[in-house]
């Protein structure tokens, strides 16, 4: 019988591949019908391969889920973007292929993501969902979220709201 590995650990150049295969994944499976298709194909074609390793070349926080050699999913934080907001850190992005969701990974990255945030000076942090992706909200919820702020994001012609959940 084989043991399985399963770390979380910083992306590295050869990663970029298969963090590009698993935002595809789970950004269809996540905003397919709440995206309008059009701009959601345009969002997910951008970044390929080639933005993901720019993005660890230029040494962006950025870590993934490694199962067994598989990238199983990855998140990317760092300083707070809306700087109006009382928060010093943000999770970007926290995304887990389809079929490692349900398993707790998606616990696992958030709370490796939340230790290096709070070791780097931002004990307190957001984190923004469209208001539609119930998994997404719900998910934020479990884990103590407590929503801040609401504001909208235009995809194409269409509006989507957004939440931003805060952790202190």
């Amino acid at each position: 019988m084989g043991e399985t590995l399963i770390t979380i650990r910083d992306a590295r150049e050869s990663d970029a591949e298969a963090i590009a295969e698993v935002h595809d994944a789970a950004w269809r499976h996540a905003y397919r019908g709440i995206i309008p298709g059009c701009e959601l194909e345009r969002m997910i074609a951008r970044r390929g391969p080639t933005w993901w390793r720019s993005a660890i070349v230029r040494r962006s926080r950025l870590v993934v889920l490694d199962f067994d050699d598989a990238i199983g999913g990855y998140a990317s934080y760092g300083r707070n973007r809306v700087p109006a907001l009382a928060y010093g850190g943000e999770i970007f992005e926290l995304y887990i292929a389809p079929e490692f969701q349900g398993l707790g990974f998606g616990k696992r990255l958030f709370s490796a993501a939340r230790k290096d945030l709070a070791e780097h000076g931002y004990a307190s942090f957001l984190v923004w969902a469209l208001a539609e992706n119930e998994q997404a909200l719900g998910f934020y919820r479990r884990l103590g979220g407590t929503i801040v702020r609401r504001a909208y994001e235009r995809f194409g012609t269409e509006m989507r709201e957004r939440v931003a959940f805060a952790f202190e």
